[in-house]
């Protein structure tokens, strides 16, 4: 994840696309980002249900395995097409955005540890493992949230 992060902001700088391609990645942009942070808002969705008592744990679990690729596409493609946008990485806003985004990633690959550690739960889960999953969920809409509207914020600047 690191990594991937690492080379899209090395590639950024270097890439130059004609204004018609530069909505072609704006477009793959504003998909990616309905895509994975649309999954990411099902999960929690489910994961509040649940937390009300309207869901068993099991419809989450399943959930979350169901948006488990569709999460990792969106941020691939949030990666990809946010490097030929171009970010301005002189811009101390957008370094917020960059971290949250790096702070997603992470936060998912933790999130997937908390998923199987549910999953392998007979019965009620322990508080710790409920405690991971929401401080993970907490990290996660803060991090999506940051980076949309930084970009929206940005984009309309």
């Amino acid at each position: 994840m690191s990594a991937g992060w690492l080379l899209a902001i090395l590639v950024a700088p270097h890439v130059t696309l004609t204004p018609g391609w530069r909505m072609v990645a704006l477009f793959c942009h504003l998909t990616c980002l309905v895509v994975g942070f649309g999954a990411v808002l099902t999960v929690d969705w489910f994961s509040l249900r649940w937390l009300l008592r309207r869901e068993p744990l099991g419809t989450v679990l399943t959930a979350a395995r169901g948006a488990h690729l569709l999460i990792w596409l969106g941020l691939v493609g949030l990666l990809a097409s946010g490097a030929a946008l171009g970010p301005d990485t002189s811009s101390g806003l957008v370094w917020v955005k960059l971290l949250a985004v790096l702070a997603v990633g992470i936060n998912g690959l933790f999130l997937g540890r908390v998923r199987d550690r549910l999953a392998a739960v007979d019965g009620q889960p322990t508080w710790s493992a409920l405690l991971a999953g929401v401080a993970a969920a907490t990290v996660s809409q803060v991090g999506w949230w940051t980076a949309t509207l930084i970009g929206f914020w940005n984009a309309n600047s």
